[in-house]
């Protein structure tokens, strides 16, 4: 499934525009569980996740990534992994694109809490900012610390730059801050593991998504949608 309504314009007084991979880790055994597993460093992949994170050097290979971003958390630094080898490029860590804190709903699976999590964290993106998580964060706090890495890859001065990030907090953050995707959409459509959301234009003249690919960049060989998490579901 995709959204295309056009490339953000760079002329005028318009600042640079930037085109954002965001993509979602690999299959981790959570995922398979259906927890709400958030806490650092997390799970590592299962051996489907490696398969996924293997098969994106070739399905990316039309892209040209100046440089690649991924959470502290152990998952997304191993999916970004085959691809930074495979690009000769670093892999720069960063505590801003962990996943939307569970607070004191970590590793639950009933489907309330599931439900509660994304009813909080999708609100954020309606303009509730304020309402915390139980025992967690709030949309400011989780935005703040997102956009500061959204920030830095502004100001690489790359083209094109590929985050490696955790699925509700791509979902959420897409909703709030694209001027084509709303929370229905961003909520009523599932992010697989491996599935990318491409998004382009600026911080300070806004963004476009482009693309929402919420099945594995990879194809149906390393795809698993039935075991893909409550981050990746839709709601």
């Amino acid at each position: 499934m995709s959204l295309r309504t056009g490339h953000a314009s760079s002329s005028g007084a318009r600042s640079r525009s930037v085109r954002l991979l965001m993509i979602r880790h690999g299959q981790t055994p959570s995922n398979i569980e259906g927890s709400l597993d958030t806490g650092i460093p997390g799970p590592g992949l299962t051996n489907l996740g490696v398969q996924q994170a293997n098969a994106l050097p070739h399905a990316l290979t039309g892209e040209h990534i100046g440089a690649l971003f991924a959470s502290v958390q152990t998952r997304a630094q191993l999916t970004a992994a085959p691809l930074a080898e495979a690009l000769g490029l670093p892999v720069l860590v960063r505590e801003g694109l962990r996943e939307v804190s569970a607070g004191d709903l970590e590793m639950n699976t009933d489907r309330a809490s599931i439900d509660l999590y994304h009813d909080i964290s999708f609100g954020w993106a309606e303009g509730r900012l304020g309402r915390r998580m139980p025992g967690g964060e709030n949309g400011i706090e989780v935005y703040g610390r997102f956009n500061s890495v959204v920030e830095e890859a502004v100001s690489s001065g790359n083209e094109t730059v590929a985050l490696f990030a955790h699925g509700q907090i791509l979902r959420t953050w897409v909703a709030a801050h694209t001027d084509n995707v709303g929370v229905d959409y961003a909520a009523g459509h599932l992010l697989h593991n491996t599935g990318v959301i491409v998004v382009e234009g600026s911080p300070t003249d806004g963004w476009q998504a482009l693309t929402w690919m919420g099945t594995a960049l990879g194809g149906s060989l390393v795809d698993e949608g039935t075991a893909t998490g409550p981050g990746g579901e839709p709601q």
